[in-house]
C-alpha cells in the first residue's frame, strides 16, 4: 500500500487529493477481514458442511476440522447459510468487526425423523453411517429421481456393483446382482422383511415404484447372522416413506415416446403424531414396437396396477408400523401377433404372464428397562399364471416370517438377540411339487426357525468390534451356523477403515434358480438332491473425506472375496437342450475391488462415480477327471457409473446427466454358435431437465438409452419358435434351437420421457 501511495504521490500536487486517496486505502484494508467458522455437533466436528454467506456470493465446505475460513469479508452485518444432509439448516446473522478477525462456533441440529445419513440395516439398530461397523451404502428417492426412473429396478441400474440384468428377452423377467453373484443371492428386504423372493423375485421388483421409497440400503456381502437364508451377495433394503414425512397429496405422471405411462397418486391422512400414507401406482406399455426386426416385440405389453398403504403411530405399547401392497399386473411378451388366444399352442410364440400379490408388514417397538424390544411380521401370497410357449407354468407361494429381538446397553456393550421363524408354503403344477412317481400333488412346506446373537463391542471412539453367532434348522438339512465379525477402525475423522467376516447359506428355489429353464426350449434336469450352498466373505472397506480449494471430495474402497461351496450351478454347455442343475463338485469364487467417488463444489456441481472390476468363476471337474475355470454366466468382468449435476439458479433448472457402462460378460450360447461367447462393452446414459416451480409443481424432460444400444441376436432362430424345423439338416445344418436366453441388456432404443409432478405439503 506504501508504493501505491508513493506512485500516487508524483503524479498528484494536490495536498487534498493525496490525503484522500489515503483515507480510501486505509478503508478498504479495514474493510476486508477474515472469518472463520467452525461447525460441530456434540464433541464431533461436521466435515463437508456448506457454509454461505448468500449476499455476498461467498462460500465453501469445512474442513476435516469442521473448519472454513473465508478472505476478504466486508465490515458490518451479514446472513449467513449452512446446510447439511440429516441435519437441520442454519440461518444467522454475523458481525465482521474491523478490529479483528471474526471466529464462529456453531452447533448444528440433528432433524429428528430424517434418517437419510442413519442406517439400520447392517446391525438392526438405527446408527450414523460413519459409526456402523458393517459397510452400508445408502440411496436417497432424490438419487432415483436423478434419472427419471419411474421403478426401483430402473433406478438401481445407477449404483456401483449392484447390475439389474434382463434374463429373458422375450417377457423381459430381471434379477439383480451384487458383486457378479447371481439373482437368488440378493435378499431384498421391505422395511427390513423378506418380501421380495423365491417366486416373486422374477417380476416382483418392477412393480415396486420410486414414489414409495424413502431411501435404499444396500450392504454388500453375507449377512445371514441376521437374516438367514438367501443373504449370500449381500442385502437390498427398501425403506418405505414414512407418512408424516410424505406430501399431503402428490401426482407424478410420466410418458415416454414408446408411449410407457406411469402414474402416481398419494395421500397423506392424520397427523404427525399418527399419520396414514395411501398411495397407487399405475403403468401401461400397450404399443408394440419391434426395432430390431426380428418378428418379436422388443418389451412386453404390461398392465400393472399397485396399491400401498402405510400407517405410523403410537399405541399403549409404545411406536407402531403397518403397511399393506397389492400388486397385480399382465404382460405379454412374443411374436408382434401374439394375444391371449394363443397361450400355450404351438401356433404363435409367446410368453403371458399374470401374477397377483397380496403383502402385508408391521413392526411393534417397546421399551422394558434398559432393554428396547422389537417384534416384526409380514405376510405375502403370490399367484402367479403364465405360460412359456406351450409350457404352462401355474405357481402359488405364500411366506411368513416373524422376529423378535431385543437391544440392550451395557457399558461399552450393546448386545443384540432375538429369534425368528420362517414359514413357506409352494406349489405349481411342476414335477418339483409332486411325489416320486407324479401321481399326487405335494406341495413344499418349510419351518425355518432361527435363533442369533450379536455384541457391538465400543472399544473406544476409534475402535469398535461386531461379533455376532446365528443358527438356524432345516427339516431336511439339519442345523446351520452363520457366524459374523466386523471391526471398525477411525483413526480421525477424515478416514475410516472397516474389516468384515462372516457366513452365508441358501437353500435352491428352482424357479428362480435360472428362469431359462422354462422359457424357449431347455428343460429342467435336477441331477441329484440338492445341497444348501455355503460361502465365506472377507471384505476391507476404507473411507476417506478430501477437503479442497473449492469444496470436498469423498472415497470409498472395498476388497472382496467370497468363497462358495456346494454351489449350485446351471450348466448350459453339456446339453443345448436343457438347463443342468447339480451342486458343484469343487469351490466358486467371487473377488474383486469396488471403488465409489463423491464430489461437492462451492459452485451448484455434484459429481459422483463409481468402478467395479470382479472375477466370478467356479472350478469345475470335466468328464476327463480335469479341472476346467469357467467364469459365471452375466458376470461382467468390469462395471461403473458417472453422475453430473448442476443446478441453474436463475431459471431455477436442474441438469441431471447419468451413464452406467458394462463389460463384457459370458453368455448362454449353443454348440457352434456364431455369436460371441461374451456381450460388447456397452453404455446406457440419461440426461434430464428438472424445473421447479414455487406453487409444487415440477417439470421434467430428458431421454434414456441416449446412445440408443440395443442387443445384437438377442433371440436364436425366432423363425422357428417351436423348433418345427430345427432338424432339418439343409436349413439348419448346425442344428441351432430357439432360445431367447442370450440376454444382457435392454432391448428398448433411446426413448424420450415427460413428466409433471405435483406435490402439496
Amino acid at each position: 500500500m506504501f508504493l501505491i501511495f508513493l506512485k500516487i504521490n508524483h503524479f498528484c500536487n494536490v495536498k487534498w487529493l493525496k490525503l484522500l486517496v489515503l483515507c480510501l486505502l486505509l478503508q478498504v484494508q479495514l474493510s476486508a477481514q477474515s472469518l472463520e467458522v467452525r461447525v460441530f455437533d456434540g464433541q464431533e466436528p461436521l466435515i463437508g458442511v456448506s457454509v454461505r454467506l448468500p449476499l455476498l456470493a461467498k462460500g465453501g465446505f469445512t474442513n476435516e476440522q469442521g473448519i472454513l475460513k473465508l478472505e476478504q469479508i466486508q465490515v458490518g452485518f451479514h446472513e449467513l447459510e449452512l446446510s447439511y444432509i440429516g441435519y437441520e439448516n442454519l440461518k444467522t446473522t454475523v458481525e465482521i468487526k474491523a478490529s479483528e478477525q471474526t471466529k464462529l462456533s456453531l452447533r448444528l441440529r440433528r432433524k429428528s425423523q430424517h434418517l437419510e445419513e442413519f442406517t439400520v440395516t447392517g446391525t438392526l439398530s438405527a446408527r450414523r453411517k460413519s459409526d456402523s461397523p458393517v459397510p452400508v451404502e445408502i440411496f436417497s428417492r432424490s438419487y432415483f429421481k436423478q434419472s427419471g426412473s419411474v421403478n426401483l429396478l430402473e433406478g438401481l441400474q445407477r449404483v456401483n456393483g449392484v447390475l439389474p440384468v434382463n434374463a429373458c428377452n422375450v417377457c423381459q423377467t430381471a434379477e439383480i446382482r451384487i458383486n457378479g453373484m447371481a439373482g437368488p443371492y440378493t435378499l431384498v428386504l421391505i422395511d427390513g422383511m423378506p418380501i421380495v423372493s423365491a417366486l416373486s423375485s422374477v417380476y416382483g421388483f418392477s412393480g415396486i415404484p420410486v414414489s414409495m421409497v424413502e431411501r435404499v440400503e444396500v450392504v454388500k456381502g453375507p449377512a445371514a447372522t441376521l437374516y438367514g437364508s438367501e443373504a449370500v451377495a449381500g442385502i437390498i433394503n427398501i425403506i418405505t416413506l414414512k407418512p408424516n414425512k410424505a406430501p399431503r397429496f402428490l401426482v407424478d405422471y410420466q410418458l415416454s415416446s414408446y408411449r410407457e405411462q406411469s402414474l402416481d397418486l398419494a395421500l397423506r391422512l392424520g397427523t404427525d403424531s399418527s399419520a396414514w400414507l395411501i398411495s397407487a401406482n399405475a403403468f401401461e406399455y400397450s404399443l408394440p414396437i419391434d426395432r430390431n426386426g426380428d418378428g418379436f416385440r422388443d418389451i412386453p405389453l404390461q398392465q400393472r396396477l399397485s396399491l400401498f398403504s402405510k400407517w405410523e403411530g403410537k399405541n399403549s405399547l409404545g411406536k407402531a408400523s403397518m403397511a399393506f401392497r397389492l400388486v397385480g399386473e399382465n404382460r405379454m411378451g412374443g411374436q408382434l401377433n401374439y394375444s391371449r388366444e394363443w397361450m400355450g399352442t404351438d401356433s404363435i410364440y409367446g410368453e403371458g404372464i399374470q401374477t397377483a400379490r397380496l403383502e402385508w408388514i408391521g413392526k411393534q417397538d417397546w421399551k422394558l428397562g434398559q432393554l428396547k424390544r422389537h417384534f416384526q411380521y409380514s405376510w405375502n401370497y403370490h399367484d402367479q399364471y403364465s405360460a412359456y410357449g406351450t409350457t404352462w407354468y401355474l405357481g402359488k407361494q405364500q411366506t411368513a416370517f416373524i422376529q423378535d429381538y431385543g437391544v440392550l446397553e451395557r457399558g461399552k456393550h450393546e448386545i443384540t438377540n432375538g429369534l425368528a421363524l420362517r414359514f413357506s408354503w409352494y406349489d405349481d403344477n411342476s414335477p418339483v411339487t409332486s411325489t416320486a412317481d407324479g401321481a399326487l400333488n405335494k406341495p413344499a412346506v418349510s419351518i425355518l426357525p432361527g435363533v442369533f446373537i450379536q455384541d457391538e463391542f465400543k472399544i473406544n471412539p476409534k475402535n469398535t468390534l461386531l461379533t455376532g453367532l446365528r443358527l438356524d434348522y432345516f427339516g431336511i438339512h439339519g442345523p446351520i451356523f452363520s457366524p459374523r465379525i466386523n471391526y471398525r477402525w477411525k483413526p480421525d475423522a477424515r478416514q475410516t477403515f472397516r474389516l468384515s467376516g462372516g457366513n452365508g447359506f441358501r437353500v435352491v428355489n428352482l424357479f428362480t434358480e435360472d428362469h431359462a429353464a422354462l422359457t424357449g426350449a431347455r428343460t429342467l434336469i435336477i441331477k441329484e438332491a440338492l445341497k444348501p450352498e455355503q460361502s465365506w466373505n472377507l471384505n476391507l472397506n476404507y473411507s476417506r473425506f478430501f477437503s479442497i480449494s473449492s469444496g470436498f471430495l469423498n472415497a470409498d474402497a472395498s476388497l472382496f472375496s467370497t468363497w462358495f461351496s456346494n454351489r449350485i450351478i446351471a450348466d448350459y454347455d453339456t446339453d443345448p437342450r436343457a438347463v443342468i442343475y447339480q451342486n458343484l463338485d469343487e469351490h466358486a469364487v467371487s473377488r474383486g475391488l469396488s471403488m465409489n467417488f463423491e464430489a461437492g463444489f462451492s459452485f451448484p456441481l455434484k459429481l459422483s462415480s463409481g468402478f467395479t472390476w470382479m472375477d466370478v468363476y467356479s472350478i469345475q471337474v470335466l468328464n476327463n477327471g480335469q479341472k476346467e475355470k469357467r467364469r459365471q454366466l452375466h458376470a461382467p468382468e468390469f462395471s461403473g457409473n458417472f453422475q453430473a449435476s448442476w443446478f441453474f439458479k436463475k431459471p431455477e433448472i436442474s441438469l441431471d446427466i447419468s451413464a452406467q457402462f458394462t463389460g463384457p460378460m459370458r453368455l448362454p450360447v449353443q454348440a457352434n454358435d456364431f455369436r460371441p461367447n461374451y456381450s460388447p462393452f456397452y453404455t446406457l446414459g440419461t440426461i434430464q431437465l428438472l424445473k421447479t416451480f414455487d406453487a409444487g409443481f415440477e417439470f421434467t424432460f430428458g431421454c434414456k438409452n441416449i446412445f440408443n444400444f440395443i442387443p445384437q441376436h438377442a433371440i436364436m432362430r425366432p423363425f422357428d419358435p417351436f423348433n418345427k424345423q430345427a432338424a432339418d439338416l439343409q436349413t439348419n445344418p448346425m442344428g441351432y434351437t430357439f432360445d431367447p436366453s442370450y440376454a444382457y441388456a435392454p432391448l428398448q432404443g433411446r426413448r424420450w420421457f415427460l413428466g409433471l409432478r405435483y406435490s402439496l405439503r
